[in-house]
């Protein structure tokens, strides 16, 4: 592909352009400083000062760059470019969303300065056999699927147990489910085996929101004046509505089926929903969205299997942006770091949302050199082709934050008469 000039600078001023719609309501130093990190992760794919710093192309010294960044950083994150960044993500929404919640975890094995440090799973190296433990922080995201269907992140705070002031886990996702509670009316939250807490049940059925849960084989549901293990109720059964799924790389043909129960938290009545043919053991889902037919029952299977999209963001984020390659040491700094990594998640959301034939979107693709022509989750290369173009880039974005200063008039005497 032959670069022109005109493609960097499209680029920038796109770049600038969702920069400002974030930091609006914001002082002139930290407006500056959010469109820094926007370029320099975007422009580096990578989440390291150091590497920030050397596409802003700032004459001052590196050192000076990298401490003004962290000051910044230090502040934790502006409560006004929160507010922004959530008002503008609902303009993508439809009116009833999706919202994946799930927890990750930011392996630092070889930290020892870093605040708060404690140990969690590494889901990258643990087995159905074996679990690695390693130092490091969990991670607690919310995702909302856009219009487009791609995941935006609403709620993504990094937290250890080591903490003075820590609670509870159950408490750190309750905050995201309160915030999703309060941007959108009614939304359907979608959540895996880790969540089956009455707990969980009784927080979501309080705000009046939907839900699909994975169950585990622990789970006793109320079933014709009985308790009975959801196992047993899923041993009794049969899949009788066929499924097609693309599932672990491979097309498969699951098979459901569903009955009316009662969880032991709330006692209202919700269905069980049985996936069959899929896994070693079938899988128990448990949604409190109304069942008349077979329709119904197929479109809260399909609700549960979009749940990778928020494992895919999780990857996505580690790989294009070295998420774990962090190194700021205080807890506010890394979290503020990471709405900044937010930020530069949703632009990528930004620009799948535009048109095919949109140049600028093209000129990404091209760049990107993608090696498949369609694919269902596009982050990766839109990554990849604008660190491409802005690879070219020779100046970073200060210079467009010029200082406005009034015209004087010329300066004349006045001779006396």
């Amino acid at each position: 592909m032959v670069n022109f000039t005109s493609n960097t600078y499209q680029m920038k001023r796109e770049i600038l352009s969702f920069s400002n719609k974030i930091s609006k309501n914001l002082p002139k130093p930290e407006r500056k400083f959010i469109a820094d990190m926007n370029y320099g992760i975007l422009a580096s794919g990578s989440c390291l000062l150091t590497d920030i710093v050397d596409q802003l192309h700032e004459p001052s010294r590196k050192i000076n760059i990298v401490d003004r960044l962290s000051r910044h950083l230090a502040k934790g994150t502006p409560k006004e470019a929160l507010k922004a960044y959530l008002k503008q993500l609902k303009k993508w929404c439809p009116d009833h969303p999706v919202i994946h919640i799930d927890d990750s975890d930011v392996v630092k094995p070889d930290g020892y300065k870093f605040e708060s440090l404690g140990w969690v799973r590494d889901g990258s190296e643990s087995t159905a056999t074996k679990n690695v433990y390693k130092k490091g922080y969990h991670v607690t995201e919310a995702t909302v699927l856009i219009d487009s269907n791609h995941p935006v992140s609403i709620f993504s705070e990094i937290h250890s147990s080591k903490e003075k002031d820590f609670t509870s886990i159950n408490n750190i996702t309750f905050s995201a489910m309160e915030r999703a509670t309060a941007l959108f009316e009614k939304a359907t939250f979608v959540m895996d085996r880790g969540y089956d807490d009455n707990k969980m049940f009784l927080k979501l059925d309080s705000m009046g929101q939907d839900y699909v849960i994975r169950l585990t084989a622990k789970r006793k549901l109320l079933y014709h004046n009985k308790w009975v293990f959801a196992t047993e109720l899923r041993n009794r059964r049969k899949g009788k509505v066929k499924l097609p799924l693309f599932y672990k790389g491979k097309m498969h043909d699951a098979y459901l089926s569903h009955v009316k129960v009662q969880i032991t938290a709330s006692r209202k009545d919700i269905y069980l929903v049985l996936v069959y043919r899929l896994t070693e053991h079938p899988m128990m889902l448990a949604t409190n969205k109304e069942i008349k037919s077979k329709d119904d029952v197929i479109k809260v299977a399909k609700l549960y299997f979009s749940r990778w999209k928020i494992e895919e963001y999780f990857r996505s984020k580690k790989q294009m942006f070295q998420f774990e390659n962090f190194r700021v040491r205080k807890l506010k700094a890394i979290n503020a770091l990471n709405f900044y990594l937010t930020l530069c998640m949703a632009f990528l959301n930004h620009i799948s949302m535009k048109s095919e034939t949109n140049a600028l979107k093209v000129a990404i693709i091209q760049t990107a050199d993608p090696v498949k022509e369609k694919i269902a989750f596009c982050y990766y290369r839109l990554a990849k082709g604008i660190s491409g173009i802005l690879s070219y880039a020779k100046e970073g974005v200060r210079l467009w934050f010029r200082t406005k200063r009034p015209a004087y008039r010329q300066l004349c005497l006045k001779l006396a008469v």
